[in-house]
């Protein structure tokens, strides 16, 4: 038995789903057994779960650190941890070809970790291990050694700007809020996630929920705030669990309650579920459903930091802003923005998805090329496509083409080409993708999710819906996106708040950069991408049939015909274009153009 032997195991939610708490439970059985063996393995190896890797399509991840030397095995199942045990733990040999790859490496070298940089490394349910990376320093310097002030001027100094959409200056939001008198203060970290494939802020309060406890208490503190809560929703039972967790620790340990750090200063933070409306994440709406009413926007102004809950000045910031402001306040405002651009200071966490090799939760400097991120971090198209565009910011955001591959990626690059940052969602597109269906796809959530108050949103992203479904159904006429246009900046400009306001990016975007592709559908009846079912010809290439009748049997029209092992055909007047026989093929023989 060597000395010095550390087991981590992915325990977020990729890892859990991929059975990580079945393999974490096989690691105590046969450190159990191992035991009765060596009475120094309890003593020698410690064996915690961790959040979340990053890479979490190779999940179950498992690190097993021997002296110091870390070996990381992918795709780890339960009946795999005896030989892990036996040969590695024990017997100090790493088993080579279940180890990571060198793509595994360059997925995270070509990364800059800060706010992620202590997920997979600490166990997120012990506050011990929290406070072994320096946890709750920042807190104690900021009360016991400066004034409300000075922390503002830090964060103003910083560069730092809310990661949650629209990039304003953290520091700036913060000294509007402590500007205003009042009997009672409040601060409020958004954790409502709610953009289709975005797992940035779920990832962070699973991994490391004390860093965004520290981070409010740190804010709370400069700007007199007696009372906070964590708006989470509750689809994020895991989340909820551990930051409840932590919430007790930090209480227990008298960071969280009455005269912290023996100072005067007095914070109680507490949990509101939320019950998954995507328009909750709106400030406004947030602030609604925590007073017990309908989550609905409100006009601004007034805004939150002058009026806000309960008609209490408040400040409202998401996840990852809260988790960088301990770095801040223990390295300096000056460390913080030594990397990033020059308006957009530090580093974004991103939800990398879509057609693309390494899907996963990154971190890179504001200002990387979109070219890095793909090609680098990302790997590259998935089957080696080409590459055609990348959505960017959420379900609002829009769609950036290939010309665009050497843009920054910082909140001033993005708007440059008509998307935005948002929360830090990222959908790579390749050319088997569809621009007009993309757009469509993006306006289904944002219409459903529209809560209905104002007219533009309401009705707007109807109409707009329904004209994307006529042009992809094949229905489309000429004039149509003239329509789509002048509808879209109507909703933009008149909608009352971000969501309405940027529901139409989506079409704005793709019709500026893929017009062709509206033209194609409207005037010639076709998809070029091969997606829009309506707009195809199925057709059977006999060379390629062996007659197994799988086509045939998923038709539900009958529309296909032909002998067992002959070769099938497709009655293209009777076909209703489903695409039922092209996903039942198994021989690639039904073809669709």
């Amino acid at each position: 038995m060597n000395d010095g032997i550390v087991v981590n195991v992915c325990m977020g939610t990729g890892g859990i789903a991929a059975g990580g708490d079945m393999v974490m439970q096989e690691f105590i059985k046969e450190f159990e057994t191992a035991g009765v063996k060596n009475a120094t393995v309890k003593e020698k190896c410690r064996l915690h779960k961790v959040g979340c890797r990053g890479f979490c399509a190779r999940d179950v991840l498992v690190d097993i650190t021997v002296d110091g030397q870390v070996s990381t095995y992918q795709y780890i199942q339960p009946e795999m941890v005896k030989r892990l045990v036996q040969e590695h733990v024990l017997g100090a040999k790493p088993i080579t070809e279940w180890l990571v790859g060198d793509d595994y490496h360059v997925f995270h070298d070509n990364q800059t970790k800060r706010v992620l940089a202590d997920l997979g490394k600490i166990d997120p349910e012990s506050i011990e291990e929290y406070l072994g990376v320096d946890g709750y320093k920042a807190a104690e310097k900021t009360l016991t050694t400066m004034k409300p002030e000075e922390v503002i001027q830090v964060v103003k100094d910083s560069g730092l700007r809310g990661r949650g959409g629209g990039g304003f200056p953290t520091g700036v939001k913060w000294s509007f809020c402590a500007a205003n008198k009042a009997d009672q203060r409040y601060i409020i970290c958004n954790a409502d996630e709610g953009d289709p494939g975005a797992f940035m802020d779920r990832s962070v309060v699973e991994g490391n929920p004390h860093a965004v406890i520290e981070g409010m208490i740190i804010g709370a503190y400069a700007i007199g705030a007696s009372v906070g809560y964590v708006y989470i929703r509750a689809e994020y039972p895991l989340a909820v669990d551990r930051l409840r967790l932590a919430l007790k620790h930090a209480e227990e340990r008298g960071f969280l309650g009455k005269k912290l750090f023996g100072t005067d200063f007095s914070l109680k933070i507490k949990v509101k579920l939320g019950a998954g409306a995507f328009v909750c994440g709106e400030e406004t709406a947030l602030i609604a459903s925590i007073e017990g009413e309908r989550g609905m926007p409100r006009a601004k102004p007034p805004f939150p930091a002058n009026k806000g809950l309960w008609g209490k000045p408040t400040i409202i910031n998401n996840v990852e802003t809260f988790a960088n402001i301990p770095q801040i306040m223990n390295k300096g405002a000056a460390w913080y923005a030594s990397i990033g651009s020059e308006k957009s200071k530090g580093t974004k966490v991103i939800a990398l998805t879509g057609k693309i090799k390494n899907t996963g939760l990154i971190e890179i400097p504001m200002g990387m090329p979109l070219k890095d991120i793909i090609f680098k971090v990302g790997g590259g198209i998935e089957g080696n496509k080409l590459f055609k565009a990348v959505q960017t910011g959420g379900p609002s955001g829009g769609c950036i083409p290939q010309q665009f591959i050497d843009l920054p990626v910082d909140y001033e690059g993005l708007a440059s080409v008509g998307s935005m940052m948002g929360s830090g969602g990222m959908v790579v597109l390749d050319e088997t993708d569809c621009m007009v269906n993309i757009s469509k796809f993006f306006l289904q959530f944002t219409q459903s999710e529209s809560c209905g108050k104002c007219v533009p949103c309401r009705i707007g992203t109807k109409r707009l819906l329904e004209i994307l479904t006529r042009i992809t159904e094949g229905e489309g006429k000429e004039g149509d996106i003239e329509l789509l246009q002048q509808l879209a900046e109507d909703v933009r400009d008149s909608s009352l708040c971000g969501l309405g306001m940027s529901a139409p990016n989506p079409v704005i975007s793709t019709i500026k950069y893929f017009r062709h592709e509206y033209e194609a559908h409207i005037k010639h009846k076709k998809c070029p991408a091969k997606v829009c079912n309506k707009l195809l010809t199925f057709f059977i290439r006999e060379d390629m049939c062996v007659g197994c009748g799988m086509c045939a049997k998923a038709c539900s029209v009958n529309a296909i015909s032909g002998e067992k092992k002959q070769p099938h055909k497709i009655n293209n007047s009777m076909c209703i274009q489903c695409g039922s026989c092209f996903d039942a093929c198994k021989f690639s023989a039904v073809l669709k153009e």
